[in-house]
């Protein structure tokens, strides 16, 4: 056993953004660094994750997706396609490890006051107020409250909920 003792949950936030651009423009070199940092990264995480929980009797595992991981939007294919994967490998070791004690999950959050929102919203003045209006709490979140949801998820208070997928979005994916 490792000298800190066993892992008993991990929060996988592995993500970056990509440009917006028609599905026909993307570059394969921007697609790949997406799909190698949002996806291989959260898949290189979880497959020690779940080594080391297996060896200590499970645990809980939390991916961050996002709510593209739920639907889609115009000109962001690369990053929907890496946020649709997260949830897909999030499902996939749910049914894989839930015999040996390990739940895997998902969040998807909405917007959220982050480093890359900023970044995205500083080159994109005007789509701050196109996500206000879309959602029924005309917000952004605060990362507080995110790392509230996945980290009900990793306690034993989530005991029952595996390969699930839990929209923090102000109600975003509602409509």
């Amino acid at each position: 056993m490792p000298p800190h003792g066993p892992l008993d949950a991990a929060f996988n936030n592995a993500g970056i953004g990509a440009t917006p651009q028609p599905m026909h423009l993307l570059d394969e070199d921007a697609y790949d660094t997406v799909m190698d940092t949002n996806v291989r990264g959260v898949w290189n995480c979880m497959r020690h994750e779940i080594r080391a929980m297996l060896a200590g009797g499970g645990g809980s595992i939390v991916n961050n997706s996002s709510t593209a991981g739920l639907v889609a939007t115009p000109v962001t294919a690369t990053y929907i396609a890496s946020k649709h994967a997260v949830l897909g490998l999030t499902k996939a070791a749910a049914c894989e490890y839930a015999a040996q004690g390990i739940r895997v999950n998902a969040i998807a959050p909405g917007s959220t006051r982050s480093e890359m929102i900023d970044n995205w919203l500083r080159q994109n003045p005007a789509m701050e107020e196109v996500l206000l209006r879309s959602a029924p709490l005309p917000r952004m979140a605060n990362p507080t409250e995110i790392a509230e949801a996945a980290a009900w998820l990793c306690s034993d208070r989530a005991s029952f909920v595996l390969g699930a997928t839990l929209p923090v979005d102000g109600g975003w994916t509602t409509h």
